[in-house]
């Protein structure tokens, strides 16, 4: 393996050791596996809580801090995290406002953030949840009954996170991320596959010279396998499969994604392709964020999502925000 690690028992352990020494601004678990915004609990404040497997930073832990979330729990790569990795995270972020579960939709996080919400409230913490159920690739995967939460994940996270900064209650931060994820799309292609750590070999075999369409987030294929596209063929299939699920009434952000392995000389030119197709369909973008931010380790290629907005969710994406992967305003 060509891998910048010591051995594949501890790559999430050594990534968390350097994710501390990086950012004193957060407190790290190594051991218990938590990620908390070194402040937490804020008086007054709900509080965000995620998580998932890991192999796709800065998901979830890089998106932790002040106007995002308040504590992210990593699992093992492209492993849900257990509950009591996510009670414990609660019980360090609450103030007594309640905690948000931002929850991608696979299997394992469902069934272990379920259980973590009923622990949670065990002992006296009011726990939300919100489902991230945006990839428009297909209805039910290897690793789960519905559509995958992917990209839109970043946006539910940054918008119900500045409304939780300002002080909103639960009940409306909930809403907030409930309406985020219900005007959200996503659609990811591949150009190569990932490698895991354990398995030392790519998860799946794509040959030379073709391209995979519909891809998720943990190395699984997609729906279809085509000859290589250009940049501009790859942008008008992806913005035309996720203009096919839904109808922009308002003005959206743009997340153009990169999967891991794509430099940024490529995911800009796609950009530039992806809003030229936009135009054309007559959707007004209001923001534009490109690179990599939903990952799939080292995996070639990139993803698209469109989140509609009305003037209150520009402003929360719009408020300051102070994480390791995402910052302005501040």
């Amino acid at each position: 393996m060509r891998m910048l690690i010591n051995v594949p028992e501890t790559v999430v352990a050594d990534a968390l050791r350097g994710l501390a020494a990086a950012h004193p601004e957060l407190t790290v678990d190594v051991d218990r596996r938590v990620i908390v915004r070194r402040d937490a609990p804020v008086a007054g404040k709900a509080a965000l809580v995620s998580g998932g497997g890991s192999g796709h930073e800065p998901l979830h832990g890089g998106f932790v801090g002040p106007g995002m979330l308040s504590a992210a729990c990593p699992g093992e790569v492209f492993t849900s995290p257990v509950p009591d990795q996510m009670v414990r995270a609660a019980a360090a972020v609450d103030s007594g406002a309640g905690v948000l579960f931002v929850v991608k939709n696979y299997t394992g996080d469902v069934l272990n953030f379920d259980m973590a919400a009923e622990l949670a409230e065990d002992e006296g913490i009011q726990v939300a949840k919100v489902l991230v159920d945006d990839d428009v690739a297909v209805t039910d995967s290897l690793y789960t009954a519905g559509r995958r939460g992917t990209g839109a994940t970043l946006f539910v996270e940054k918008i119900a996170g500045a409304a939780a900064e300002e002080g909103q209650p639960l009940e409306r931060v909930e809403s907030v991320a409930r309406q985020v994820n219900a005007g959200s799309r996503s659609f990811g292609v591949a150009l190569g596959a990932c490698t895991t750590p354990a398995k030392g070999s790519p998860t799946f075999d794509l040959p030379p010279g073709e391209l995979e369409l519909g891809i998720g987030i943990h190395g699984e294929p997609g729906r279809e396998r085509r000859p290589m596209m250009t940049s501009a063929e790859i942008a008008d299939f992806s913005v035309h499969t996720i203009l096919e699920d839904m109808s922009p009434r308002n003005p959206v952000l743009l997340l153009v994604n990169g999967m891991g392995a794509t430099p940024l000389l490529e995911l800009y030119g796609f950009s530039a392709e992806v809003q030229r197709v936009l135009t054309e369909r007559g959707v007004a973008v209001a923001r534009v964020l490109v690179g990599n931010y939903v990952t799939s380790l080292d995996m070639a290629g990139a993803s698209v999502t469109l989140c509609q907005v009305d003037e209150e969710l520009l402003r929360l994406w719009d408020a300051p925000v102070r994480t390791p992967a995402l910052r302005w305003g501040m």
